[in-house]
């Protein structure tokens, strides 16, 4: 049968599969991404992610793609961390580090920084990199550490000047073992409560107030029930960017250096824009009736030194105590 049928079809048929093969193989190069947080689609975190999906894309050339899914459609944050280790999920970001390695929780423990800068000097250091290497072990790299922020008292009762005034209050925290601990130490009721139900947890009374990063505060429109804000800086916490391991060293070597400047680019995007963000959202939130004052913190680092002690009994006492000496630059 292939002798009578012409030679140019035949080689313009072989040409032509050929062609759509080749198109079949592109198409299956290309791969996407699935990236999940917990964060207000209009927040700080998500305009960042929105940065990172976009240069990923152009610096592969659309071979590498990054689909986000915030506002917690795919979980709440622990459940973004088993989803990632899973493989379900490539990429997650979040304050929840349990499934990952519990010592990043660390970075959380009461008055470790002075200020962001502080902060950022640590996660830039070699100390701070090699800090966040753990998690390997467990099937995951972490990309970053980007600033969930300084903590805060919030509640709907009175406001916070001396740890006595937190004797008794129900405080939500999230499932951070370090944050429950300080604020069972500094006389509160910690109450760990998912991220998503935290407005209606205010506003029926499960809790009386909250420790917020102010961004959340205001992108959860917390402050509508919890009108009293008490600038302490207590706690700095992370939200922590991370990757399923087997993903992310199933990139080839391209794509993972395009992911991983994307990575440095947009950790300083979102470093630049915290400061103008803070004044805007405070001013803001003055205006409808959110009333703020400073804390005294002497009183409340008197308090701490059991919080360092007891993690230092779970983490070992060398780890914790150079992790201070780390963060403070020493």
């Amino acid at each position: 049968m292939f002798g009578t049928f012409p030679r140019k079809k035949l080689a313009l048929s072989a040409l032509t599969g050929l062609a759509l093969l080749i198109g079949a193989n592109g198409a299956m190069a290309a791969q996407t991404l699935r990236l999940a947080h917990a964060s207000s689609s209009e927040s700080l975190i998500n305009q960042a992610m929105v940065r990172f999906a976009a240069q990923v894309s152009e610096q592969t050339k659309g071979e590498l793609n990054v689909q986000l899914y915030p506002d917690g459609q795919l979980g709440d944050e622990a459940p973004i961390v088993d989803s990632v280790g899973a493989g379900a999920i490539d990429i997650g970001l979040g304050g929840s580090t349990d499934g990952i390695d519990p010592r990043l929780n660390a970075l959380s423990l009461p008055f470790l920084f002075k200020d962001a800068a502080s902060v950022h000097a640590y996660l830039d250091s070699p100390a701070g990199k090699k800090f966040l290497t753990m998690g390997q072990d467990h099937g995951f790299v972490m990309l970053s550490a980007l600033d969930s922020g300084f903590r805060q008292f919030a509640n709907s009762k009175h406001p916070i000047f001396k740890p006595a005034d937190l004797n008794g209050l129900k405080i939500r925290t999230p499932p951070n073992p370090v944050i429950l601990a300080t604020i069972k130490q500094l006389g509160a009721l910690g109450q760990s409560i998912p991220f998503g139900e935290v407005y209606t947890s205010l506003q029926s009374g499960v809790v009386d107030g909250v420790e917020p990063e102010l961004r959340d505060f205001y992108d959860q429109k917390w402050f509508e029930v919890a009108k009293n804000v008490s600038v302490s800086n207590y706690v700095w916490s992370a939200n922590f960017w991370f990757i399923n391991k087997d993903r992310y060293e199933g990139l080839d070597d391209s794509e993972r250096a395009a992911l991983d400047k994307a990575v440095v680019d947009a950790t300083a995007w979102y470093r630049s824009q915290l400061e103008a963000v803070y004044a805007k959202i405070k001013t803001e939130m003055e205006a409808k009736g959110v009333k703020f004052n400073e804390v005294d913190t002497g009183p409340f680092r008197a308090l701490a030194g059991p919080v360092y002690a007891q993690f230092g009994k779970v983490w070992g006492e060398d780890f914790v105590n150079q992790l201070r000496r780390d963060a403070q630059g020493q």
